[in-house]
């Protein structure tokens, strides 16, 4: 990663990490107690539709509020719905399942996994880390929960593009060498392609980052289609060849 990458990584996730603890010392529930286990309105939302269109092929978007849009006007301008516009543009007829749920934790992750890999699915695009790493959760666990996601989707003949996350500098220097580390080895294990950090070009940058400095905006979101769209294009490509 480009040492302005990083240093714009390390603002965004200090920015990340004051708000995990404000949450924290307000009682917050999404910090005591995970999301995962009551998804908001907006992730059951994705069902109906994920059902009408089952008999299409599907790119699954496994991921946390990054994912999810949160703070956009609407799910159109996260990169999921931006990824199926790419690939309609290109020829290619999926349909994009935007599977992100704010405040969500690898842990989550799997436990939505069966119903994220329902119906057709071809590639899975997992972006999940991002609130281990402000909840200090052991990268251990990290690496057990996307290598347990990883595999399965992979037993059902799925592919899978692994979208690697920052840890927020808060909790040393060891615990980031290792967060990040695992991202790498979970792609090596498993053979998969891996976007060593998904939000290069945009984490840090003011005008790609709504008001909180956390989540990016339209335009942002936009990069971040992008930068995924350069490796997932290869492997819709091999779908289908």
């Amino acid at each position: 990663m480009k040492m302005t990458s990083v240093r714009g990584a390390t603002r965004v996730l200090l920015v990340l990490a004051a708000c995990a603890a404000a949450t924290a010392c307000s009682g917050s529930s999404e910090t005591s107690t995970p999301s995962e286990s009551a998804p908001p309105p907006a992730a059951a939302s994705n069902e109906p539709a994920a059902a009408t269109n089952a008999a299409r092929p599907r790119i699954v978007c496994l991921g946390d509020s990054l994912t999810a849009g949160l703070g956009l006007s609407s799910t159109a301008q996260a990169y999921p719905a931006l990824l199926e516009g790419r690939l309609k543009q290109a020829g290619f007829d999926y349909d994009v399942i935007n599977a992100g749920v704010s405040g969500d934790t690898s842990a989550g992750g799997v436990r939505r996994l069966d119903w994220s890999l329902q119906g057709d699915v071809r590639v899975l695009i997992v972006a999940l880390g991002a609130n281990d790493g402000l909840r200090g959760l052991p990268p251990s666990e990290l690496q057990a929960n996307l290598e347990t996601i990883v595999s399965t989707a992979k037993k059902r003949h799925v592919l899978v593009l692994l979208l690697g996350m920052e840890a927020p500098p808060n909790f040393g220097p060891g615990y980031t060498r290792d967060f990040r580390a695992v991202y790498r080895q979970v792609a090596a294990a498993r053979s998969v392609p891996l976007i060593p950090f998904f939000l290069e070009g945009v984490a840090g940058v003011g005008r790609l980052n709504q008001s909180d400095g956390i989540h990016p905006t339209e335009e942002g979101q936009k990069r971040i289609a992008e930068t995924i769209w350069r490796d997932l294009e290869p492997l819709v490509k091999a779908q289908t060849s």
